[in-house]
């Protein structure tokens, strides 16, 4: 029998039940007369600490806490992408028809639909040995993705008898398994899974693969791998949902898991209306078809959006145990974080810098530790890359939650408010960022795009390095009193900020950029200041070079030149030797 209790006190979302008790540590229960959905957080001989993942207005004292004898999980079966869920995997479109805008407390709505019918390809046979991850079954989940259905993590035996190809509702049997004890086990499309376990994989690859985005500072200057981490801090405004909605789009991810945590309402609403009317620039299907969104908004209660992110990442670890390459935008941890540091304060634990819990480094890594390139169960190869925005408080990145990320993870993507106020975007400054999967990623460029690619990357960095330095002279006294040689340093940073750093979201040929054009863009700005290097040697004035327009030239090089086009480049070279020569020829 099931254990139960009485509410004893009520903290907000936090209730306690006295008394000794059969609870588990982590487990589902249920909390009133309206079963509210909670889980067990702290165990001791005398007192039951749960936390509340609804508004527990209206609750009191003596009201029957039930248990569910599991811990929370999440239903893992065809369903899951195009789908819009809350933390714990309620699907909003569904709760809407139910109450409304506004989520009713103790509403009991399946997470999956359990009544469509899916069209299933069955890949086992009568006397086949299957083992956890063995692929059994084959679903089109969407135009997109094939969805394919595994035997769980931990059973492993000799498949006894199969379903014909058909269809079939997730709850029915596919195929039945003997176990090795001799028992049998019936199969269907439905895996549940506890949300803070991670799921089992044989083995974990070093990053050697890039995640490809399409956006020039990230893929050339701060590339992050398939498997990687990477954190993108800033204050309000200064573009993280913007960034990750680009990176989303583009990057060369399989499947994207969005989990909108804490962020307020009418965000999370472009959010949802933006991603359904996206177009996936891979078939021209619509993005959400490889799209999951978790949508936690700063209004729900704080416990939900505690969970919303480890929902985020069994359902992305679910999809790469498929083989499936998997990014995780996580907008935003702050928020995450602040719900951590409200559910401390009401369990009066002792609190640590700035009033975050003392363990708050310790999620913050089993969190990204949990993103990796694996070798699953059945033999696949898959990845779970996470993005985590942060949101630090008067964009201060020396406040704890982006400390302690900026030791879980391996790419830091800073932004700048002052470069989001001139309307640079991405706003990610090149001086506070960087990236330690350089030298991981390096041998996959040279077999990629050529050797030339980590040079020239590294002379842009060094030109900007450059400029950094000279700029705080030019504040004190002005770039007059500056040499010629300093001034082209100056001009050809100027190019580079604008021509190659700066993207425009909304231009068809700027939005997103292949590699080999970076590479090309990069050899052309390089090719104009080794030129004019020379005339400034010869002793001709910067005032003389910036008299032609070949500098803005360069800068238009990113709208002028097509994605495909990469013939175009050969004649910007002619065109740099030409304004070359007309120098040396007027001033002869």
């Amino acid at each position: 029998m099931l254990n139960s209790g009485e509410i004893y006190g009520i903290n907000g979302p936090i209730i306690y039940v006295k008394g000794s008790s059969e609870f588990k540590m982590a487990e589902l229960v249920y909390v009133g007369k309206e079963k509210l959905i909670g889980e067990v957080i702290s165990l001791t001989n005398e007192l039951t600490t749960i936390q509340v993942f609804e508004e527990t207005s209206g609750l009191k004292p003596g009201e029957t806490v039930a248990g569910t004898g599991h811990p929370l999980s999440v239903t893992l079966a065809p369903g899951i992408l195009s789908n819009i869920f809350d933390g714990i995997q309620r699907p909003l479109k569904e709760m809407a028809k139910r109450s409304g805008a506004f989520i009713n407390r103790g509403i009991s709505v399946d997470s999956l639909d359990r009544g469509k019918l899916w069209k299933v390809h069955v890949m086992v046979a009568p006397g086949m040995p299957v083992a956890g991850g063995t692929v059994i079954a084959e679903v089109p989940e969407t135009s997109a993705i094939i969805h394919k259905i595994m035997v769980p993590p931990g059973l492993a035996g000799t498949i006894i008898r199969v379903k014909a190809d058909g269809e079939y509702r997730i709850e029915e049997e596919i195929a039945v398994l003997r176990l090795h004890d001799g028992s049998e086990c019936a199969l269907t499309m439905i895996q549940e899974w506890p949300i803070r376990r991670p799921r089992p994989t044989q083995k974990r690859y070093p990053a050697t693969r890039p995640l490809i985005t399409g956006q020039r500072i990230l893929d050339t200057l701060f590339p992050i791998a398939k498997g990687g981490t990477a954190a993108i801090p800033g204050g309000f405004g200064t573009g993280k949902t913007m960034t990750q909605h680009q990176i989303a789009k583009w990057a060369d991810a399989d499947i994207i898991v969005y989990i909108g945590c804490g962020e307020r309402g009418n965000e999370m609403t472009d959010v949802l209306e933006e991603f359904s009317h996206l177009t996936d620039p891979r078939n021209g299907n619509p993005l959400m078809d490889r799209t999951v969104l978790i949508a936690n908004t700063s209004n729900m209660p704080v416990a939900a959006r505690e969970a919303s992110i480890y929902t985020g990442i069994t359902l992305a670890e679910y999809y790469r145990d498929m083989g499936y390459h998997v990014a995780i935008m996580a907008d935003s941890t702050s928020r995450w974080a602040e719900a951590l540091r409200e559910l401390s304060g009401r369990l009066e634990e002792m609190p640590a810098e700035e009033g975050f819990p003392a363990y708050l480094a310790s999620r913050l890594s089993f969190f990204y530790e949990r993103a990796g390139m694996m070798k699953n169960l059945n033999g696949t190869e898959g990845s779970v890359t996470i993005i985590g925005a942060v949101s630090p408080q008067g964009g201060d990145f020396s406040e704890p939650v982006t400390q302690n990320t900026k030791r879980f993870v391996r790419c830091f993507w800073g932004l700048d408010k002052s470069l989001a106020y001139a309307r640079h975007f991405p706003a990610i400054h090149w001086l506070s960022s960087y990236s330690e999967y350089l030298t991981d990623l390096s041998s996959w460029y040279v077999e990629n795009t050529g050797s030339g690619f980590g040079d020239c990357r590294n002379q842009l960095v060094a030109i900007l390095n450059q400029e950094s330095g000279l700029m705080e002279i030019v504040k004190l006294i002005g770039s007059d009193v500056l040499p010629d040689d300093q001034k082209l340093t100056l001009e050809i940073a100027r190019v580079i900020r604008l021509g190659f750093l700066q993207q425009n979201a909304f231009h068809k040929e700027d939005t997103c950029v292949p590699l080999l054009k970076q590479l090309y863009m990069m050899e052309t700005i390089l090719y104009l200041h080794t030129r004019a290097k020379v005339l400034i040697s010869m002793g001709m004035p910067m005032s003389v070079l910036k008299q032609s327009t070949i500098f803005e030239r360069i800068i238009a090089i990113k709208y002028e030149v097509e994605n495909d086009a990469f013939h175009k480049f050969a004649g910007y070279k002619k065109e740099i030797d030409a304004f070359y020569d007309d120098v040396i020829a007027r001033n002869a």
